[in-house]
């Protein structure tokens, strides 16, 4: 018993570090999306002020510019504050409506599936009828009526955008439990009198959780593009509050004559959801133990 408890972790601590050196694509993306994450957390102490200070002499300045300091590297957009600055100032609200709305949907998502995998039928139909008309509405079509209706702001795009992603983890989990609650030792903990509370928190769901993380890997992402569609249509957060859709939208208007304004926010969207893409591919091989053996043969190999 000793042994089994301590193989996950030697597996989580050493074989993931292994495993993900030697996939060099997955590395990569794991190393973007730590950037991101740290520029998410830091960036706002040291650079809010920067990302705000208007510098109108200086509107439009071209990238690779390093006349006016470092922090023009990118160039400034129409009043004159710098790109970089702003583009890691603004990682915080992106990745804060992604995660708190890829969050929200996925534990409500898999409680409900929970309870509509191993409750009766009647409370399972109604579960699954509500999840058919979340999906009856197209998700940023659904986004756009209910922003119009509410004040845009971090909260309800949170909201919103957690309420749509809902149907994904509750179908997923719901077709995971039905499964899993026929195999051989949840019936034999059944038959040894555990409640129905145990068996469901201590056999279904930390097998259910890989699947759903990776599920959350992927929704992150388009949940981070739809926020920033949300944003270039006018109806997502709003100045003086940014995020990197809001920036390519204030952007298209001089997409002629100052690309750049538009160019590095989009770039910093498509690195990070490419980047997410990468890695949750490689979570699922990596979370799998049909396929793990592949990525840890491979790591013998290299090491």
């Amino acid at each position: 018993m000793a042994d089994a408890a301590a193989a996950p972790d030697a597996w989580s601590f050493g074989r993931v570090l292994r495993m993900l050196w030697r996939d060099k694509l997955a590395c990569a993306a794991a190393v973007i999306l730590l950037a991101v994450v740290l520029c998410a957390i830091l960036g706002p102490h040291f650079l809010a002020e920067a990302a705000s200070q208007q510098n109108l002499r200086g509107r439009n300045a071209p990238p690779f510019s390093l006349d006016r300091g470092w922090l023009f590297v990118l160039g400034a957009d129409a009043l004159g504050r710098p790109l970089l600055a702003r583009i890691v100032v603004a990682a915080q609200n992106t990745l804060a409506v992604a995660a708190g709305a890829v969050l929200c949907s996925a534990v409500a998502g898999a409680a409900m599936g929970l309870i509509a995998g191993t409750a009766g039928r009647r409370t399972s139909q109604v579960i699954m009828r509500l999840a058919d008309v979340i999906m009856a509405f197209p998700s940023l079509l659904l986004a756009v009526v209910v922003l119009y209706v509410l004040a845009p702001s971090i909260a309800n795009l949170v909201i919103v955008l957690a309420i749509t992603r809902i149907p994904v983890y509750l179908r997923t989990t719901r077709a995971e439990v039905l499964e899993i609650r026929e195999r051989m030792f949840v019936q034999a903990a059944k038959v040894m009198g555990a409640s129905p509370r145990r068996i469901v928190l201590r056999h279904i769901l930390p097998i259910v959780l890989p699947t759903l993380l990776t599920i959350a890997t992927l929704d992150f992402a388009f949940v981070m593009l739809a926020e920033s569609s949300l944003s270039f249509l006018g109806i997502g957060i709003q100045p003086p509050e940014i995020t990197w859709g809001l920036m390519v939208s204030q952007g298209r208007e001089y997409l002629r004559n100052a690309w750049w304004l538009a160019f590095w926010p989009g770039l910093a969207i498509i690195l990070t959801t490419l980047s997410l893409n990468l890695l949750s591919n490689w979570l699922r091989v990596a979370l799998d133990p049909v396929q793990r053996w592949r990525l840890e043969a491979k790591a013998k190999q290299n090491g």
